[in-house]
Protein backbone atom coordinates (compact mmCIF):
# COMPACT_ATOMS: atom_id res chain seq x y z
CA UNK A 1 0.00 0.00 0.00
CA UNK A 2 1.27 3.33 -1.28
CA UNK A 3 2.06 6.09 1.82
CA UNK A 4 1.45 9.93 0.71
CA UNK A 5 2.97 12.05 3.57
CA UNK A 6 0.75 15.16 2.00
CA UNK A 7 -0.37 18.20 3.83
CA UNK A 8 -3.67 18.72 1.40
CA UNK A 9 -4.09 22.24 0.25
CA UNK A 10 -7.41 23.33 0.02
CA UNK A 11 -6.98 26.68 -0.53
CA UNK A 12 -6.63 28.94 -3.43
CA UNK A 13 -2.64 30.27 -3.96
CA UNK A 14 -2.47 33.52 -3.17
CA UNK A 15 0.17 36.49 -4.34
CA UNK A 16 2.56 36.83 -1.87
CA UNK A 17 4.79 39.76 -3.38
CA UNK A 18 8.43 38.90 -3.36
CA UNK A 19 9.91 36.10 -4.62
CA UNK A 20 11.22 33.45 -2.05
CA UNK A 21 14.70 32.45 -2.90
CA UNK A 22 15.09 27.95 -2.30
CA UNK A 23 17.66 24.99 -2.21
CA UNK A 24 16.39 21.79 -1.31
CA UNK A 25 18.96 18.90 -2.18
CA UNK A 26 19.32 15.19 -0.70
CA UNK A 27 19.55 11.57 -1.75
CA UNK A 28 16.31 9.38 -1.65
CA UNK A 29 17.08 5.61 -2.74
CA UNK A 30 15.45 3.38 -4.08
CA UNK A 31 12.50 5.27 -4.83
CA UNK A 32 12.18 3.94 -8.65
CA UNK A 33 11.00 8.03 -9.64
CA UNK A 34 13.52 9.34 -12.49
CA UNK A 35 11.76 13.16 -11.28
CA UNK A 36 11.15 14.83 -8.39
CA UNK A 37 8.60 17.85 -7.80
CA UNK A 38 8.10 20.89 -5.70
CA UNK A 39 4.45 21.52 -5.99
CA UNK A 40 1.15 22.23 -3.66
CA UNK A 41 -1.93 20.67 -3.97
CA UNK A 42 -4.96 22.25 -4.22
CA UNK A 43 -7.81 19.98 -3.76
CA UNK A 44 -7.47 16.58 -5.82
CA UNK A 45 -4.95 18.91 -8.22
CA UNK A 46 -1.28 18.91 -7.59
CA UNK A 47 0.34 22.59 -8.74
CA UNK A 48 4.42 22.31 -9.75
CA UNK A 49 6.43 24.85 -9.67
CA UNK A 50 9.92 23.37 -9.99
CA UNK A 51 11.46 19.87 -11.31
CA UNK A 52 14.76 18.02 -10.94
CA UNK A 53 16.38 14.45 -12.47
CA UNK A 54 16.91 12.09 -9.42
CA UNK A 55 20.40 10.21 -10.03
CA UNK A 56 20.55 6.36 -9.85
CA UNK A 57 21.52 6.63 -6.37
CA UNK A 58 18.75 9.04 -5.63
CA UNK A 59 20.47 12.36 -5.39
CA UNK A 60 18.69 15.29 -7.12
CA UNK A 61 18.73 18.92 -6.40
CA UNK A 62 15.68 21.37 -6.66
CA UNK A 63 16.14 25.46 -6.61
CA UNK A 64 14.88 28.60 -7.91
CA UNK A 65 12.41 31.43 -6.50
CA UNK A 66 8.98 30.49 -5.14
CA UNK A 67 6.19 33.40 -4.68
CA UNK A 68 6.89 33.11 -0.94
CA UNK A 69 7.32 31.69 2.38
CA UNK A 70 4.66 28.55 2.66
CA UNK A 71 4.01 24.61 2.71
CA UNK A 72 5.33 23.22 0.15
CA UNK A 73 5.17 19.56 -1.10
CA UNK A 74 8.63 17.35 -2.34
CA UNK A 75 6.99 14.69 -4.44
CA UNK A 76 9.09 11.99 -5.53
CA UNK A 77 6.98 8.47 -6.85
CA UNK A 78 4.64 7.39 -4.54
CA UNK A 79 5.78 9.46 -1.95
CA UNK A 80 5.19 12.98 -0.86
CA UNK A 81 7.11 15.17 2.09
CA UNK A 82 5.96 18.11 3.26
CA UNK A 83 8.63 21.39 3.65
CA UNK A 84 8.31 24.16 5.15
CA UNK A 85 9.95 27.12 3.18
CA UNK A 86 10.39 29.99 5.40
CA UNK A 87 13.83 31.50 4.06
CA UNK A 88 17.21 31.00 1.60
CA UNK A 89 18.55 28.54 4.30
CA UNK A 90 19.15 25.42 1.80
CA UNK A 91 17.40 22.25 2.98
CA UNK A 92 18.53 18.68 2.52
CA UNK A 93 16.92 15.51 2.85
CA UNK A 94 18.14 11.93 3.06
CA UNK A 95 15.89 8.64 2.87
CA UNK A 96 15.00 5.00 1.71
CA UNK A 97 12.09 5.43 -0.79
CA UNK A 98 11.11 2.05 0.35
CA UNK A 99 9.65 3.35 3.41
CA UNK A 100 9.78 7.15 3.98
CA UNK A 101 7.80 6.28 7.53
CA UNK A 102 10.57 4.89 8.59
CA UNK A 103 13.25 6.16 6.82
CA UNK A 104 13.86 9.95 6.41
CA UNK A 105 15.99 12.86 7.47
CA UNK A 106 15.63 17.04 7.25
CA UNK A 107 18.80 18.78 7.52
CA UNK A 108 18.40 22.47 7.83
CA UNK A 109 14.15 22.55 8.04
CA UNK A 110 13.56 21.58 12.13
CA UNK A 111 9.67 22.35 11.25
CA UNK A 112 9.72 19.80 8.07
CA UNK A 113 11.32 17.28 10.59
CA UNK A 114 8.47 18.21 12.70
CA UNK A 115 6.13 17.68 10.21
CA UNK A 116 7.52 14.45 9.27
CA UNK A 117 7.06 13.50 13.06
CA UNK A 118 3.41 14.14 13.17
CA UNK A 119 2.45 12.24 10.02
CA UNK A 120 4.38 9.02 11.15
CA UNK A 121 2.82 9.55 14.71
CA UNK A 122 -0.84 9.21 12.72
CA UNK A 123 0.27 7.02 10.70
CA UNK A 124 1.36 4.62 12.87
CA UNK A 125 -1.76 4.78 14.67
CA UNK A 126 -3.97 4.35 11.67
CA UNK A 127 -2.03 0.86 11.52
CA UNK A 128 -2.74 0.16 14.82
CA UNK A 129 -6.37 0.72 14.51
CA UNK A 130 -6.22 -1.19 11.45
CA UNK A 131 -5.06 -4.18 12.80
CA UNK A 132 -7.26 -3.95 15.66
CA UNK A 133 -10.07 -4.16 13.30
CA UNK A 134 -8.84 -6.60 11.05
CA UNK A 135 -7.95 -8.87 14.18
CA UNK A 136 -12.05 -8.33 15.31
CA UNK A 137 -13.14 -9.38 11.97
CA UNK A 138 -10.67 -12.51 11.78
CA UNK A 139 -11.61 -13.65 15.18
CA UNK A 140 -14.94 -11.74 16.63
CA UNK A 141 -14.56 -12.86 20.22
CA UNK A 142 -11.63 -11.21 20.87
CA UNK A 143 -13.69 -8.03 20.37
CA UNK A 144 -13.82 -7.32 23.72
CA UNK A 145 -10.45 -7.92 24.70
CA UNK A 146 -9.41 -5.80 21.22
CA UNK A 147 -11.78 -3.15 22.49
CA UNK A 148 -10.38 -2.81 25.89
CA UNK A 149 -6.89 -2.48 24.59
CA UNK A 150 -7.61 0.16 22.23
CA UNK A 151 -9.35 2.23 23.98
CA UNK A 152 -5.78 2.65 26.20
CA UNK A 153 -3.82 3.02 22.95
CA UNK A 154 -5.60 5.23 21.98
CA UNK A 155 -6.10 7.28 25.15
CA UNK A 156 -1.87 7.36 24.76
CA UNK A 157 -2.27 8.59 21.33
CA UNK A 158 -3.87 11.66 22.21
CA UNK A 159 -1.67 12.63 24.88
CA UNK A 160 1.01 12.20 22.60
CA UNK A 161 -0.29 14.52 20.51
CA UNK A 162 -1.16 16.76 23.02
CA UNK A 163 2.73 16.83 23.70
CA UNK A 164 3.40 17.41 20.21
CA UNK A 165 0.99 20.36 20.54
CA UNK A 166 2.88 21.71 23.13
CA UNK A 167 6.64 20.93 22.47
CA UNK A 168 6.06 22.29 19.32
CA UNK A 169 3.72 25.44 20.17
CA UNK A 170 5.67 28.38 18.26
CA UNK A 171 6.36 26.02 15.14
CA UNK A 172 4.80 26.53 11.39
CA UNK A 173 4.08 22.05 11.88
CA UNK A 174 0.47 23.08 13.90
CA UNK A 175 -0.88 23.39 10.69
CA UNK A 176 -1.02 19.34 10.85
CA UNK A 177 -3.04 19.03 14.16
CA UNK A 178 -5.03 21.70 12.99
CA UNK A 179 -5.94 20.15 9.78
CA UNK A 180 -6.94 17.59 11.71
CA UNK A 181 -9.51 19.65 13.69
CA UNK A 182 -13.55 20.51 13.47
CA UNK A 183 -13.72 24.15 14.07
CA UNK A 184 -17.37 23.98 14.88
CA UNK A 185 -16.51 20.33 17.66
CA UNK A 186 -13.94 22.48 19.56
CA UNK A 187 -13.80 25.94 18.76
CA UNK A 188 -11.83 26.99 21.58
CA UNK A 189 -8.73 24.61 21.11
CA UNK A 190 -9.24 25.71 17.12
CA UNK A 191 -8.56 28.88 17.89
CA UNK A 192 -5.35 28.55 20.30
CA UNK A 193 -4.10 26.54 17.72
CA UNK A 194 -4.95 29.11 14.94
CA UNK A 195 -3.86 32.18 16.75
CA UNK A 196 -0.45 30.32 17.49
CA UNK A 197 -0.02 29.40 14.19
CA UNK A 198 -0.82 32.86 12.84
CA UNK A 199 1.95 34.13 15.21
CA UNK A 200 4.52 31.63 14.12
CA UNK A 201 4.09 31.61 10.14
CA UNK A 202 1.79 34.55 9.70
CA UNK A 203 4.01 35.04 6.10
CA UNK A 204 2.02 31.90 4.80
CA UNK A 205 -0.45 32.66 2.20
CA UNK A 206 -2.15 29.41 3.17
CA UNK A 207 -1.91 30.31 7.08
CA UNK A 208 -3.10 33.65 6.04
CA UNK A 209 -6.18 32.05 4.54
CA UNK A 210 -6.65 29.56 7.09
CA UNK A 211 -6.63 32.89 9.44
CA UNK A 212 -9.36 35.01 7.03
CA UNK A 213 -11.24 31.29 7.32
CA UNK A 214 -11.05 31.40 11.26
CA UNK A 215 -12.05 34.98 11.73
CA UNK A 216 -15.20 35.11 9.39
CA UNK A 217 -16.35 31.99 11.61
CA UNK A 218 -15.57 33.38 14.79
CA UNK A 219 -17.91 36.45 13.73
CA UNK A 220 -20.62 33.91 12.73
CA UNK A 221 -20.49 32.17 15.90
CA UNK A 222 -20.69 35.61 17.69
CA UNK A 223 -22.87 37.41 15.30
CA UNK A 224 -25.14 34.15 16.57
CA UNK A 225 -24.54 34.16 20.11
CA UNK A 226 -27.01 36.67 21.96
CA UNK A 227 -24.12 36.47 25.03
CA UNK A 228 -20.82 37.45 22.98
CA UNK A 229 -18.61 39.49 24.65
CA UNK A 230 -19.48 43.33 24.06
CA UNK A 231 -22.99 42.70 23.20
CA UNK A 232 -26.02 44.50 25.14
CA UNK A 233 -28.10 42.59 26.46
CA UNK A 234 -31.93 42.95 26.19
CA UNK A 235 -32.91 45.21 29.13
CA UNK A 236 -36.30 43.73 30.87
CA UNK A 237 -38.85 45.25 33.92
CA UNK A 238 -39.62 42.67 37.22
CA UNK A 239 -41.27 42.38 40.56
CA UNK A 240 -39.07 42.93 43.27
CA UNK A 241 -39.49 40.46 46.48
CA UNK A 242 -42.64 42.50 47.68
CA UNK A 243 -44.41 41.58 44.83
CA UNK A 244 -45.41 45.31 44.11
CA UNK A 245 -42.55 47.43 42.77
CA UNK A 246 -40.81 46.66 39.94
CA UNK A 247 -37.45 47.24 38.56
CA UNK A 248 -35.26 47.51 35.43
CA UNK A 249 -31.89 46.10 34.28
CA UNK A 250 -31.24 49.40 33.19
CA UNK A 251 -31.88 51.16 36.41
CA UNK A 252 -28.39 49.40 37.04
CA UNK A 253 -26.49 51.20 33.62
CA UNK A 254 -23.55 52.69 35.49
CA UNK A 255 -22.56 50.03 37.30
CA UNK A 256 -20.67 46.67 36.89
CA UNK A 257 -23.63 44.06 37.15
CA UNK A 258 -23.86 40.49 37.98
CA UNK A 259 -26.85 39.56 36.73
CA UNK A 260 -27.23 36.01 38.09
CA UNK A 261 -30.24 33.55 37.46
CA UNK A 262 -30.40 31.06 40.65
CA UNK A 263 -33.29 29.45 42.94
CA UNK A 264 -33.88 29.12 46.77
CA UNK A 265 -33.42 25.09 45.42
CA UNK A 266 -30.61 25.31 43.37
CA UNK A 267 -27.84 23.56 45.27
CA UNK A 268 -24.94 25.22 42.96
CA UNK A 269 -26.42 28.41 43.10
CA UNK A 270 -26.73 28.41 47.15
CA UNK A 271 -23.24 26.85 47.27
CA UNK A 272 -21.76 30.00 44.78
CA UNK A 273 -23.79 32.44 47.22
CA UNK A 274 -20.75 32.69 49.42
CA UNK A 275 -18.51 34.06 47.02
CA UNK A 276 -21.27 36.40 44.91
CA UNK A 277 -21.29 37.88 48.48
CA UNK A 278 -17.82 38.21 48.99
CA UNK A 279 -17.47 40.07 45.87
CA UNK A 280 -20.19 42.44 46.39
CA UNK A 281 -18.69 43.58 49.72
CA UNK A 282 -15.66 43.95 48.18
CA UNK A 283 -16.26 45.66 44.80
CA UNK A 284 -19.78 47.71 46.06
CA UNK A 285 -18.07 50.75 47.14
CA UNK A 286 -15.71 50.84 43.45
CA UNK A 287 -19.14 50.20 41.00
CA UNK A 288 -20.26 46.83 41.37
CA UNK A 289 -23.59 45.10 42.00
CA UNK A 290 -25.50 41.94 41.75
CA UNK A 291 -29.06 41.68 40.00
CA UNK A 292 -30.44 38.32 41.25
CA UNK A 293 -33.34 36.73 38.91
CA UNK A 294 -34.88 34.07 41.02
CA UNK A 295 -36.57 30.95 39.23
CA UNK A 296 -38.74 30.11 42.62
CA UNK A 297 -42.30 29.38 42.66
CA UNK A 298 -42.29 29.88 46.27
CA UNK A 299 -41.96 33.37 47.70
CA UNK A 300 -40.97 32.06 51.03
CA UNK A 301 -38.97 29.61 50.13
CA UNK A 302 -37.20 32.61 47.95
CA UNK A 303 -37.16 34.87 50.76
CA UNK A 304 -35.96 32.56 52.94
CA UNK A 305 -33.00 31.68 50.76
CA UNK A 306 -32.01 35.63 50.55
CA UNK A 307 -32.06 36.04 53.92
CA UNK A 308 -30.56 32.85 54.66
CA UNK A 309 -27.37 32.99 52.06
CA UNK A 310 -27.34 36.67 53.43
CA UNK A 311 -27.41 38.40 49.81
CA UNK A 312 -27.57 41.66 50.96
CA UNK A 313 -27.72 43.35 47.58
CA UNK A 314 -31.21 45.33 47.17
CA UNK A 315 -31.89 43.76 43.13
CA UNK A 316 -33.79 41.03 43.94
CA UNK A 317 -36.62 40.26 41.19
CA UNK A 318 -38.75 37.52 40.69
CA UNK A 319 -42.01 36.37 38.84
CA UNK A 320 -42.38 33.42 40.53
CA UNK A 321 -43.06 31.75 37.86
CA UNK A 322 -40.36 29.11 37.96
CA UNK A 323 -38.65 27.76 34.85
CA UNK A 324 -41.69 29.82 32.47
CA UNK A 325 -39.99 33.01 34.10
CA UNK A 326 -40.60 35.56 31.73
CA UNK A 327 -36.90 36.48 32.08
CA UNK A 328 -35.65 33.68 31.71
CA UNK A 329 -37.07 33.04 28.57
CA UNK A 330 -36.10 36.25 27.70
CA UNK A 331 -32.44 35.24 28.18
CA UNK A 332 -32.75 31.49 27.08
CA UNK A 333 -31.62 30.25 30.65
CA UNK A 334 -31.73 26.45 30.20
CA UNK A 335 -30.32 25.44 33.53
CA UNK A 336 -28.89 27.53 36.68
CA UNK A 337 -26.33 29.02 37.59
CA UNK A 338 -26.37 30.88 34.67
CA UNK A 339 -24.63 34.33 34.94
CA UNK A 340 -23.44 37.82 33.04
CA UNK A 341 -20.88 39.81 33.80
CA UNK A 342 -22.19 43.11 32.30
CA UNK A 343 -19.86 46.55 31.97
CA UNK A 344 -21.39 49.70 32.85
CA UNK A 345 -23.37 50.11 29.29
CA UNK A 346 -24.76 46.71 29.73
CA UNK A 347 -22.74 45.28 27.11
CA UNK A 348 -21.23 41.01 27.85
CA UNK A 349 -18.17 41.01 29.46
CA UNK A 350 -18.31 37.13 30.48
CA UNK A 351 -20.65 34.56 31.00
CA UNK A 352 -20.38 32.15 33.94
CA UNK A 353 -18.22 33.25 36.00
CA UNK A 354 -18.25 31.30 39.15
CA UNK A 355 -15.58 31.24 41.87
CA UNK A 356 -12.06 32.24 41.36
CA UNK A 357 -12.84 32.75 37.87
CA UNK A 358 -15.12 35.82 38.79
CA UNK A 359 -12.52 37.14 41.63
CA UNK A 360 -10.12 37.55 38.72
CA UNK A 361 -12.58 39.17 36.62
CA UNK A 362 -13.73 41.51 39.03
CA UNK A 363 -9.42 42.04 39.84
CA UNK A 364 -9.09 42.76 36.38
CA UNK A 365 -11.98 45.60 35.42
CA UNK A 366 -11.53 47.13 39.50
CA UNK A 367 -7.66 46.54 39.61
CA UNK A 368 -7.61 45.75 43.38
Amino acid sequence: MNRCLILLLLLPLLCFGQGQPFKISGQIFSSGADSVYLSQQFGSTFKDYYASPVSAKGNFELKGVLAGPDYYILRIGQNSLNIVIRDTTPIQIFGDGRNLLQFCNFVNSEESRQMYEYVVLNANWRNKADSALLAIKTDPSKEAEINSYMTQAYSQFQTALQSYVGMYANSAALILPLSSMQIDQDFASYEKLMLALYQSFGQSAIVQNLYRQYVAKKQEREAADPFARGKLVPDFEELRTDGKKQMKLSDLKGQVVLLDFWASWCGPCRAENPNVVKNYQKYKDAGFTVMSVSLDSNKDKWLAAIAADQLVWPNHVSDLGGWQSKVAKLYGVQSIPFTVLLDKEGRVIATNLRGAALEQALQQIFGF
